[in-house]
């Protein structure tokens, strides 16, 4: 029994000096990567994980940045989902959300397809439609703010008055509002789906299509059949992305509707989930509310982008 522990404790000790001796190598080794990367990962820590994790203590708590905040437990999250205006902001996000992406997508592949080809007209036209995308957000945001505006100086409204038309408050009318955010993002976003769309297409080899039409294919059959399928990469990240971005739009439906005593405009028929944060934040100075608000649209991207992968690896496996 003696002879067997001592075996048992010598293999411990055996197996246990490799693998001090690999971390001692890995350190000796890697000390230099590990030193350089020891700013970023101080600055991660810092600005990242630390505020990240400070707001999920603060969505169980009352606190309004002035007093010290106080533990209320899961307080904070039935308020706001009792809260009629959370779900205002739910519904014009949502609507907002798959408009916009489903839009920009179907344009940027129709882009892609008219504008593809190296000759030189098409690369300008490609840059014309790129051009939105890599322009400063608030700035191009406050232009088309000026274009809509129901004063005498909106152009949109100039413009329409040649023909005799009334002005129309483009951003102080309900109706509008959410189709006035999808406009604005479909145009300022389809030139990156466009450019992404025109580099999978190139990728794409042309004996496929001669085959397809070999065999009597037709044009829209060849579109199913060859193009669709081998998009779907780009599909998925331009989805994926975009329902995430589209779901933290701040900047635009703020500077379009936003005054000193609401963020989102007449009736918050301009109201989203991240400005309503933002007023729960910084209007109100409910601090815990609106950590609250935020870990609540953590939830529903995460939950929308495994739907989304989820239904992506199901038409994989059935094709």
């Amino acid at each position: 029994m003696k002879n067997d522990l001592g075996t048992q404790a010598q293999l411990t000790l055996e197996v246990s000096k490799p693998r001090r001796r690999s971390l001692n190598t890995l350190l000796q080794h890697h000390s230099v990567p590990m030193l350089m990367l020891l700013p970023f990962m101080l600055l991660f820590v810092v600005f990242m994980v630390y505020p990240v994790l400070k707001s999920l203590y603060l969505s169980f708590t009352d606190y309004n940045a002035v007093r010290d905040p106080t533990f209320i437990g899961i307080q904070n999250y039935r308020e706001i989902l009792a809260d009629p205006r959370f779900y205002k902001a739910l519904q014009n996000t949502t609507i907002y959300t798959f408009a916009s992406v489903i839009l920009t997508n179907i344009i940027g592949l129709g882009l892609a397809m008219a504008f593809g080809s190296q000759r030189v007209l098409d690369q300008i036209l490609r840059g014309i439609f790129f051009l939105p995308a890599v322009a400063g957000g608030i700035a191009i945001a406050t232009v088309w703010k000026w274009i809509l505006s129901s004063e005498d100086y909106g152009l949109l409204n100039t413009i329409i008055g040649w023909f005799g038309v009334e002005s129309i408050s483009w951003l102080g009318t309900p109706k509008f509002a959410v189709p006035v955010l999808i406009m604005y993002t479909v145009w300022n976003g389809l030139g990156y789906s466009m450019i992404l769309f025109v580099s999978n297409l190139r990728s794409i080899g042309n004996e496929l299509y001669e085959a397809a039409a070999i065999d009597g294919a037709s044009p829209m059959q060849r579109f199913v059949a060859i193009t669709v399928p081998l998009l779907r990469p780009t599909f998925i990240y331009t989805t994926v992305t975009g329902i995430i971005g589209a779901f933290q739009v701040f900047s635009e439906p703020y500077i379009f509707f936003a005054d000193v005593h609401n963020v989102g405009g007449i009736l918050d028929s301009g109201l989203t989930v991240v400005t309503y944060l933002f007023e729960k934040g910084f209007y109100r100075f409910q601090m815990g509310e609106a950590s609250a608000v935020a870990w609540i649209l953590f939830a529903i991207c995460f939950v929308l982008t495994l739907i989304n992968l989820r239904v992506q690896r199901a038409n994989e496996s059935v094709q």
